[in-house]
């Protein structure tokens, strides 16, 4: 579990698929009110505060995001309370309760980050083959993101299965959506990225 904050009220955590396994839980889960995911989000507020100082009482609206071959996304904003619900919190003896408006989304973007522009290169001369066309690729804080639309390929397809391989051994996973690098990120390549740049690095 890997959580960053995002800004004074919103952080991003990070779920890989071992991290529900672990708790028993299925992605398919996320999308039910069951007592083990309750279980789960508490823990996940609990590291938060932990880790940091992030307090998750009051009004929560909170996003989770299916990525594909690398787990889920969470975006947990803070709202503000009024009086009224400051108030009956302070009375309320159950600490861990939320009040959560909870938005749930499946992305099938394949999304790897690149430390080096050379990896990113090399990657895509090894990947043209498999991705034939499409990616977007953005710049945020000094490293390179490229966004892949599977394009109806099945997880258990053998080229979805080659082409995460390659970004794999290049890149990282990461958990950035598109959402949050169109607002804080560059666009540097908008689309047909993969072929761009094979075409002008060769």
């Amino acid at each position: 579990m890997k959580i960053e904050r995002l800004s004074t009220d919103k952080i991003r955590i990070f779920l890989t698929f071992d991290d529900l396994t672990e708790r028993g839980i299925q992605k398919e889960d996320m999308w039910r009110e069951i007592p083990k995911v309750h279980e789960l989000f508490s823990e996940m507020m609990e590291q938060a505060y932990s880790e940091l100082g992030f307090d998750a009482t009051g009004p929560l609206a909170v996003e989770v995001f299916s990525v594909p071959a690398q787990g889920m996304v969470v975006i947990v904003t803070r709202g503000k309370m009024n009086s009224d619900t400051d108030d009956a919190l302070l009375d309320d003896d159950d600490e861990d309760m939320y009040e959560m408006e909870v938005t749930l989304e499946q992305s099938e973007t394949i999304s790897y980050v690149f430390h080096d522009f050379e990896d990113l290169i090399r990657m895509a001369k090894v990947i043209k083959p498999l991705a034939h066309q499409g990616g977007t690729l953005y710049s945020y804080q000094n490293k390179w993101i490229l966004l892949l639309d599977p394009d109806g390929m099945d997880e258990k397809e053998q080229r979805y299965q080659a082409i995460i391989a390659v970004l794999s051994e290049y890149g990282e996973a990461t958990s950035v959506t598109s959402a949050f690098l169109d607002e804080y990120g560059t666009v540097v390549i908008a689309e047909e990225a993969v072929h761009t740049l094979c075409e002008h690095f060769k």
